[in-house]
């Protein structure tokens, strides 16, 4: 087993707040962890499943521009894809939104090759209004979508801002539009086999604002590692134990994590 490569929970609960931090607009793509896991998937995918997994509302000239910027580090390539957003995803473990603000002052995911959705549907978000970069917990922090929107609307062209998410998934997958396969087998695990099932999934996303067409492009990468790699030591193991009990059950609820609380028990049970 690899090391994997982020951590979030070392950094405490999961959280409601967008822990939006700014890095290096050069760090826009990380150092790609992903490639050799991913990459031949997520091609195969764009190629057989292109009506799930890519739509446009948008001309070419944006597209263009967010997938230069994409790869400005990478060497030429000369393969043909239909569009140029696809070209660029295609090179990246990275997934990439593009995001439009329309007259009424919404941002609106208008473009988007999104290969490794955390359990939600392109079809269902294209051309809709996000609030923040996942549906706001329904009842919980009202003002947190105003706050994201505002902060889009101030971020600047060359600022670049990145945060992590993560949940416990069972087994490796990384396309999932539904949590409905994975939570089935979840149910369909003893808890002596928790440890073996059950496996860490953290996205690392990023913000920019392209400075030619003003979109805002989100780029989403996936790791997914057995949570036995990710508890590797005491450490780390009283560090996820604290972060999984100390997550606001709202916030855990809306995340799917009932479904998985007791194989996480057991599976911590057989680290002690």
């Amino acid at each position: 087993m690899r090391e994997p490569p982020y951590l979030p929970f070392l950094s405490g609960p999961a959280s409601l707040a967008p822990g939006l931090k700014p890095i290096p607009p050069e760090q826009l793509i990380a150092p790609d962890t992903e490639a050799d896991l991913w990459l031949p998937e997520k091609r195969q995918i764009m190629r057989t499943r292109r009506d799930d997994v890519f739509v446009s509302n948008l001309p070419d000239a944006p597209l263009e521009e967010a997938a230069a910027l994409v790869t400005r580090h990478l060497p030429p390539s000369e393969e043909i894809w239909p569009s140029a957003l696809e070209a660029a995803a295609a090179r990246v473990s990275d997934d990439l939104c593009l995001l439009q603000r329309g007259e009424d002052g919404l941002w609106r995911l208008e473009a988007a090759s999104l290969v490794a959705p955390t359990f939600w549907r392109l079809a269902d978000k294209a051309g809709q209004p996000l609030g923040g970069l996942h549906d706001p917990v329904p009842g919980a922090n009202p003002g947190l979508v105003s706050r994201i929107a505002r902060m889009f609307d101030a971020l600047r062209p060359g600022q670049v801002l990145e945060r992590f998410n993560w949940t416990v998934q069972a087994g490796p997958a990384r396309f999932t539009p539904s949590a409905a396969p994975l939570k089935a087998l979840a149910a369909a695990t003893s808890d002596a086999d928790a440890l073996d099932v059950l496996h860490l999934r953290v996205e690392r996303q990023t913000i920019s604002k392209l400075p030619e067409s003003g979109l805002l492009l989100f780029t989403i990468r996936i790791a997914v590692d057995p949570l036995r790699a990710a508890l590797s030591s005491p450490q780390r193991i009283e560090a996820f134990r604290a972060a999984w009990a100390g997550t606001d059950p709202a916030l855990a609820d809306y995340k799917g994590w009932p479904a998985y609380d007791p194989l996480v028990h057991a599976a911590l049970a057989s680290l002690s």
